[in-house]
Parts: structure tokens; sequence; C-alpha cells
């Protein structure tokens, strides 16, 4: 099975994360941590924060590693690096997504997270929200 490693931001502001809504492929309309493809030669901070520019046209900084998550999708395996963020400005436009919403302790679950973004969210449970 062919592994796909990405990244994915969990993008912090007030005690509350974003969560955006796929506007594009299979998983159009799922709710996902925005983030992207790793390129060969980037790392994975690096991948972020170019990801970030070309999907929210944001400018983050990439605080510390939250969790990696392995899921297997029916036709491949996806390898993700989570990293908490913050906006370096407060300027989000969204390009590849229809939605986006600032969600807290309270609000994690009212989205329709897609598989491997659940994973994220029970780390978020524990670790920070």
């Amino acid at each position: 099975m062919k592994t796909i490693h990405v990244v994915a931001a969990i993008i912090e502001k007030d005690r509350r994360v974003l969560a955006t809504q796929r506007g594009y492929g299979d998983f159009k309309g799922g709710w996902e941590f925005p983030g992207g493809k790793v390129e060969p030669g980037e790392t994975e901070e690096q991948a972020l924060v170019r990801e970030i520019h070309e999907a929210l046209d944001a400018r983050i900084v990439v605080n510390r590693h939250l969790c990696t998550v392995d899921y297997d999708y029916e036709t491949f395996h996806l390898h993700m690096g989570c990293y908490l963020c913050s906006l370096a400005e407060e300027h989000i436009d969204l390009i590849e997504h229809t939605q986006a919403r600032w969600l807290d302790a309270a609000t994690t679950d009212s989205v329709d997270w897609l598989p491997a973004d659940v994973a994220v969210v029970e780390a978020l449970k524990d670790q920070v929200l």
C-alpha cells in the first residue's frame, strides 16, 4: 500500500482550534486540520508553513509537535505529523476549503472529522483543550 506523508496544523487561538472543511478531492465535505503533503527535501515544519500559506493564505508559527497519526485508508496509508501552531498575523483566506470554524473543548465533536483527524482530536482533548 502506498504511503502518503503529510502534515497538519492545529492552529490555536484563545483556547480554540481551527477546523476546515475540504472543498476538493475524494474527501470533499469532511472536516480536517489544514495541511498537506511533505515534498522531498522539506522538513515537516517547512512543509506545514508552505502548505498553510497555499491553502489559507496565512502565515503561521509552528510551536511544537502534538502527535503523529498513522491511518490506513482504503487505497493508501497516511503518515501525518501534527503540530500546534499559532497565526503570525490575523489573516485567513479559504482557498482550498469551503468553511472554517474555531472549536473549543465543548465543540470539537460538532463536525464530521475525517477518520485520521479523529485521533488528533483525541490527542487535543488529552493534552491541550
